[in-house]
């Protein structure tokens, strides 16, 4: 049966801030793109196809890859010192959503992180033919294959958590109706 706090007469929990949202948002943005230009460019380099089509999905792969990078860097500062709002949840769900939130939160700063070492061990760092991303390691191609299957291995850990990010989210806003969804659902921006 479905809880809706509204109309038990209780409080919704408070609301992340403008800025939590924008980054929350805008990473949800940045990894859909991600993913759907890195299965788009894989599935062509597997392919052989090469081309400008292909030279373009990978650089702008890697550009925003690099900028979620740095993107997430500020994100985890503004949480570190801004903190979250407090959440009206069990002890239970707010271990798992913890441990899912900080998950996240790795595999953010991990995926880009090794895909940058992994176009650096390629090497492959120039960007739509206009600048160089700076070289995390020397060139290897023996690394550069280990280090996109890290890579490769990291992303589907992202895909998993994100998927039980979502779930938990729906499961809040759909069935308990509690709140905790619209803590950061933009509508209440």
């Amino acid at each position: 049966m479905a809880v809706d706090q509204q109309s038990a007469g209780r409080a919704l929990p408070v609301a992340y801030s403008a800025v939590a949202k924008g980054f929350h948002w805008i990473t949800v943005l940045a990894v859909a793109a991600l993913l759907a230009l890195g299965f788009w460019m894989a599935s062509r380099a597997e392919a052989n196809v090469w081309g400008s089509l292909t030279d373009t999905l990978f650089a702008s792969h890697k550009i925003i890859g690099f900028t979620l990078l740095w993107f997430t860097a500020a994100r985890l500062l503004w949480r570190l010192f801004r903190g979250a709002p407090p959440a009206a949840v069990s002890g239970v769900q707010k271990l798992v959503a913890a441990i899912t939130h900080w998950g996240l939160y790795a595999v953010l700063i991990a995926v880009p992180l090794s895909g940058w070492a992994a176009v650096s061990a390629f090497p492959a760092l120039n960007i739509f033919g206009l600048f160089d991303l700076p070289a995390l390691i020397s060139p290897d191609k023996e690394a550069y294959g280990q280090i996109i299957e890290v890579h490769e291995t990291l992303v589907w850990v992202l895909i998993v958590l994100a998927v039980l990010h979502i779930a938990a989210a729906l499961y809040h806003g759909v069935v308990r109706r509690d709140g905790v969804f619209s803590r950061m659902w933009p509508r209440s921006l």
